[in-house]
């Protein structure tokens, strides 16, 4: 069942956002960042939406498909809250990752805020991490935004600085 915020609409991924996927997947600029850098086959895409359906298939939430409300047909994005191997530990990750088009208007921040919210709220559940590399400034700023709180790194790329990893955790209710 799609969610929406005050400006975008999520939903879980289909194996039809798989085009939109890899264009977004494969664009250099949206991969700045990764270590792995773009993706340069449509395999590599689908490899990953078949993991991201089969998450939603097993934990009942997963990362969306993210879309603007005047335009929910057209995909911007991808992210949200599901499970990521932090080296060797599963650990629920908050991630995004949008096409250019949709950069510097404040949806990362936007989708942050609502798949914690979610989290919490919806899925109870107890703490989410994320993590960054150093020199993704503007991704550092969301996690602030958003309230996640640096807790460490993790060495996950051989031969460089290792990521920031960030935690967010809710309180026991009393």
């Amino acid at each position: 069942m799609p969610m929406s915020s005050p400006r975008l609409i999520y939903r879980a991924p289909t194996r039809h956002d798989l085009p939109r996927l890899f264009a977004i997947y494969s664009d250099p600029q949206t991969q700045l960042f990764n270590p792995s850098g773009p993706m340069t086959e449509e395999a590599q895409a689908n490899a990953l939406l078949e993991r991201w359906i089969g998450h939603w298939e097993i934990h009942g939430y997963g990362w969306w498909a993210i879309a603007r409300r005047e335009e929910p047909e057209h995909i911007i994005g991808f992210g949200g809250i599901a499970l990521h191997d932090f080296l060797g530990e599963q650990r629920l990750n908050l991630g995004y990752r949008f096409a250019v088009e949709a950069w510097g208007q404040g949806f990362a921040t936007e989708v942050g805020r609502t798949a914690l919210e979610h989290g919490f709220s919806s899925l109870n559940l107890d703490e989410v991490y994320g993590f960054v590399r150093p020199a993704n400034v503007a991704s550092i700023r969301v996690l602030e935004k958003i309230g996640m709180q640096r807790c460490g790194d993790l060495d996950d790329v051989p031969g460089q600085a290792p990521s920031l990893l960030f935690k967010t955790v809710v309180a026991p209710s009393p």
